[in-house]
């Protein structure tokens, strides 16, 4: 098949997963006890009432009394037409309590997915270019740190120092402050800076050794000899055949910082974004709000992937989709 028809059974097939993770995701929550029927039949025995009839009353006033086929496909049919319910602990519809955490998650996302796909690459390849010397070993130290260190003992480390003992940044996020503010930069250098040195230490290591073996290669000795300068030479003929391999690396280290770190450092530095809502959903057992995070962090997923075999074909023109 070409391209295109690869593309469009790549989407149909990713709506699939997004079912079967949401399906999954549903039937657990199902299956967990709900902590509103349980306050209600307590508060019911402790006032001197029945407590089953407070119990049916709730489960009533929830839809918990209907079958659960009944409210699983009414839960489908709420996902294709955009009406992910209300959420309880909230107050609010789904889409717009997701819609509010997203606004301060891209705030410290979009900074350190851009630092990551820059600084990653290209510390690699210095690394490689300049292999076995001191600066080689700096940066493999560094990308060794950041890859072992966990991210939220690192946050809080560093929250710790710059925001207890120097009071550079504020100890909590101040949500008032304008997003293009040098006061939202500052307080978002930290979350930003522990999540860039957890993913570019995977980042470096691969383009580091995936360069090391194009910089001998033919081609780069012909380059050489014709006197391209050494910064053309690694960009065109180091970085681009690099790239191919790293990007599977790549996404796969932000989509796994974005879906798991973000709620750590989230929660340290009391973010209010899609982490600590996910996680806030998850304590109160707030249904509705769980599977709508679980969406969009699913939704996230797939266009990742499917992102990275588009990247494949622009990097490597090579790559056919006939026999796939």
């Amino acid at each position: 098949m070409g391209f295109g028809r690869y593309v469009t059974a790549r989407v149909l097939w990713a709506g699939v997963v997004s079912l079967v993770i949401t399906t999954i995701t549903f039937l657990l929550l199902s299956a967990a006890p709900n902590p509103d029927v349980q306050q209600a039949a307590t508060q019911a025995a402790l006032q001197g009432g029945n407590p089953a009839e407070a119990t049916e009353r709730v489960r009533e006033l929830r839809g918990l009394d209907q079958p659960l086929y009944v409210r699983y496909f009414d839960f489908i049919r709420g996902v294709y037409t955009l009406d992910w319910g209300w959420s309880e602990s909230r107050s609010q519809p789904v889409l717009e309590a997701v819609g509010s955490a997203l606004y301060y998650t891209a705030q410290y996302s979009i900074p350190w997915t851009i630092l990551t796909i820059i600084l990653g690459p290209l510390v690699g390849v210095y690394s490689a270019a300049n292999m076995y010397s001191w600066k080689d070993h700096a940066a493999t130290g560094f990308a060794f740190f950041g890859y072992a260190i966990p991210n939220f003992f690192f946050g809080i480390i560093l929250l710790l120092v710059f925001g207890v003992w120097l009071q550079f940044i504020p100890v909590t996020y101040n949500t008032d402050v304008a997003v293009f503010s040098v006061e939202n930069a500052v307080q978002l250098t930290i979350p930003v800076f522990v999540l860039v040195t957890g993913s570019i230490g995977a980042v470096m290591r691969v383009s580091r050794n995936e360069s090391a073996e194009f910089q001998n290669a033919d081609f780069m000795k012909t380059a050489k000899a014709k006197g391209v300068s050494p910064l053309r030479a690694y960009a065109y003929h180091v970085m681009r055949p690099t790239l191919v391999p790293l990007s599977t690396t790549l996404v796969g280290q932000l989509l796994a910082l974005f879906l798991g770190s973000s709620l750590l450092v989230e929660v340290v530095f009391a973010i209010p974004g899609l982490g600590r809502l996910t996680y806030k959903a998850l304590i109160a057992q707030d249904t509705n709000l769980v599977l709508g995070t679980t969406l969009f962090f699913t939704f996230v997923a797939v266009v990742g992937n499917l992102l990275e075999d588009i990247v494949f074909t622009v990097l490597d023109p090579r790559i056919s989709y006939d026999d796939r």
